[in-house]
């Protein structure tokens, strides 16, 4: 049996800014010079006149303000968030061969700025970590910005807004790689965008970039130990976050080691 409702949201393109900062240091400031006003140009005289030097183009006074960024991310990873999102899970390991991870998310406000919603959770990836280049069978979780639009489950849907697909086809039986048993481990599960095809089922098995690039790279339930190339949660949290989850803020993942997202 299967039950599906809902419908996919679309993505934007991605925008970024750099921070400026000046110093400057004191000491004792010799006498002011004495200056001579100048002469106010006389009626009809139409030749430019010097602009005052506060106002002088390329001043910070006229320097773009830099654009918020999620906390903990770098401007380069901070460009490919599309501009219409407002809603980023992120998700970080302290390096690329960590297996456990710090789970949070964030919402952008009305002024641009972008603020904890939920968490920090805990969470596990990958059993080797993290790659920006996945193939199927590496055992490494891909890094990057993905979108979330589809979501299912073994069981029935627990107030999501987006599609979630309750199907019998997400039981799961035997154990993982510390031994621990993975029953229950698809009750809930929010497909990752990762070579897949949005608006369909997580279960869907059509793989754009192929099938030795991986796929069926979800969130779903925590079993306690590391995946295959899947992010985990603890029951609760997953459950709050498919709760949270509003396909009007195109939601992404943001996901990697913190200091590759930092830069």
């Amino acid at each position: 049996m299967s039950v599906r409702k809902g419908a996919p949201a679309l993505l934007g393109a991605g925008t970024l800014c750099a921070a400026l900062l000046l110093t400057g240091c004191a000491g004792t400031a010799p006498p002011a010079p004495v200056t001579t006003p100048a002469a106010a140009p006389a009626a009809g005289d139409a030749r430019p006149q010097a602009a005052p030097p506060d106002t002088a183009a390329g001043t910070l006074a006229s320097a773009p303000a830099p654009a918020p960024r999620i906390p903990g991310i770098g401007p380069a990873t901070q460009a490919t968030v599309p501009d219409g999102t407002s809603q980023a899970f992120v998700v970080t390991g302290s390096d690329d061969e960590d297996n456990t991870s710090i789970a949070t998310l964030y919402v952008r406000g009305p002024a641009g700025r972008w603020t904890r919603a939920a968490g920090p959770w805990p969470a596990h990836n990958a059993l080797r970590g993290w790659t920006a280049d996945h193939t199927a069978g590496d055992l490494r979780s891909p890094v990057g910005v993905f979108r979330l639009g589809d979501a299912g489950g073994l069981l029935p849907d627990p107030g999501t807004r987006l599609p979630y697909d309750e199907d019998e086809e997400f039981a799961i039986s035997g154990t993982g790689f510390v031994g621990e048993p993975l029953e229950g481990s698809f009750d809930h599960v929010v497909a990752i965008d990762y070579n897949r095809v949005p608006g369909r089922t997580p279960l869907d098995k059509e793989r754009p970039l192929g099938a030795e690039k991986g796929g069926g790279v979800w969130i779903h339930v925590d079993h306690g130990g590391p995946t295959q190339a899947c992010v985990t949660l603890e029951r609760e949290p997953l459950r709050e976050l498919l709760r949270a989850l509003d396909p009007a803020r195109e939601p992404v993942v943001v996901m990697g080691p913190a200091p590759d997202l930092a830069r």
